[in-house]
């Protein structure tokens, strides 16, 4: 690497927000996948479980969403290279910026409406199994629907905006090979 490249290294992501990041992504992938494959099980103990640990999995999502939320706010997130931000075309810019901030919008939305669909369903959601947590919606069929059909479109959205974001960091990565997605992989750079 040459000196003009060591300068023009992207500035990394902190442990803890890497660390975060990644937690999230796997948890993420997990809740969609058990997600999907849950709704078309036929009602018996093995799909009880599988909603419990949803839930719960979906709360704590919603814990650390709001840990990277208060993180980011206090370490601010690196700013992107000069040279990378000449170099993209505004609409490159706006996605960027826009889907982080759908993404973290939708960390707290899709949680709060599975959360408020189990409560208007009259289900308690119990934390690893043994919070309880309140309900804080009254018991109503036709808000169960509403917080059911908002609960899904939310987490379809979520999903196509992870592939996206997923899709982005790929590209600057094996076509631009701007450095840009080491600065969340740890023990790099």
């Amino acid at each position: 690497m040459t000196s003009s490249s060591l300068a023009a290294a992207p500035v990394r992501y902190s442990l803890v927000a890497m660390g975060l990041h990644w937690l999230m992504a796997l948890v993420l992938i997990g809740l969609f996948g058990v997600g999907v494959y849950m709704v078309d099980l036929p009602v018996s103990p093995a799909r009880l479980k599988l909603y419990n640990w949803h839930k719960w999995a979906g709360i704590t999502v919603l814990a650390l969403a709001l840990v990277r939320l208060l993180w980011r706010l206090w370490k601010r997130p690196p700013p992107l290279p000069q040279t990378m931000l000449l170099a993209m075309p505004g609409w490159q810019r706006l996605a960027h910026h826009g889907t982080h901030g759908l993404m973290y919008l939708l960390f707290f939305a899709v949680p709060l409406t599975g959360w408020a669909y189990s409560s208007a369903s009259g289900f308690r959601v119990l934390w690893f199994g043994r919070i309880a947590l309140p309900d804080f919606v009254p018991i109503s069929q036709a808000l169960a629907d509403n917080f059911k059909l908002g609960h899904n479109v939310l987490a379809m959205g979520l999903a196509l905006l992870v592939l996206v974001h997923v899709a982005a960091a790929l590209k600057h990565h094996f076509v631009d090979g701007d450095g840009l997605m080491s600065r969340m992989l740890p023990g790099r750079g």
